[in-house]
């Protein structure tokens, strides 16, 4: 059934939850308001979200090395509170979260860490294509939407399947722990590193400048 964005709003005021888990909770409910809040309470999320306004200082950075030295990730996440910061439920988070980051290889956070000059290029990139197709603008338009959000979806951490379980995203995954462990919870930053990531580049390059300085 088609959900509106008046049921969608409905719902969003009632709750604090996302715009997604508001559309799913309609659909789950055929688009019964109660009922959606019923769904949206029993996982959490509309508590989860609420949270999500509340400071985060405390948390963990943690080492994950993957490959028997070959992938390695740094990764800090923000907690609430410190007593927070040192259950087991939180550590097996951040351990989760690392061990995706070494497998998937995202790029940033979210997707508002993407510069706009990176969104721009892609857009470029996929209009080009589309327009190959000979279809009429409004289309390649609608073509190039939805390239972009595949690229966030490959790009964004929080935006990825997560690896041990591709039904959630690791948004999710995040958003549950709030829930479970009652305080709000944030992905800050992380830096994955590689054995040999980028030297072949480097090579060729420094190669190339040498034979121009000859020449």
């Amino acid at each position: 059934m088609e959900i509106s964005a008046t049921a969608v709003k409905e719902l969003r005021e009632k709750t604090g939850a996302g715009i997604m888990d508001c559309k799913k909770a309609l659909a789950e409910s055929k688009g019964d308001i109660e009922k959606a809040v019923t769904y949206l309470r029993e996982k959490g999320l509309a508590a989860a979200q609420k949270k999500s306004a509340r400071a985060v200082s405390e948390g963990m950075v943690t080492a994950y090395i993957h490959g028997g030295g070959k992938v390695g990730v740094l990764l800090e996440v923000n907690c609430e509170t410190d007593f927070v910061a040192k259950t087991d439920g939180f550590a097996a988070l951040v351990k989760d979260i690392a061990m995706h980051i070494a497998a998937m290889s995202p790029q940033y956070v979210s997707r508002n860490e993407v510069p706009a000059e990176v969104v721009e290029k892609e857009k470029e990139i996929y209009a080009a294509q589309a327009r190959e197709s000979n279809k009429p603008e409004h289309v390649i338009q609608k073509m190039v939407e939805g390239k972009v959000e595949k690229f966030f979806k490959e790009v964004c951490l929080l935006e990825q399947p997560f690896v041990k379980n591709p039904d959630v995203t690791v948004e999710k995954l995040v958003v549950e722990a709030i829930a479970k462990l009652g305080e709000n919870m944030s992905v800050r930053r992380f830096s994955r590193f590689k054995v040999g990531e980028g030297l072949e580049k480097k090579s060729k390059d420094f190669a190339t400048e040498v034979a121009a300085a000859q020449a």
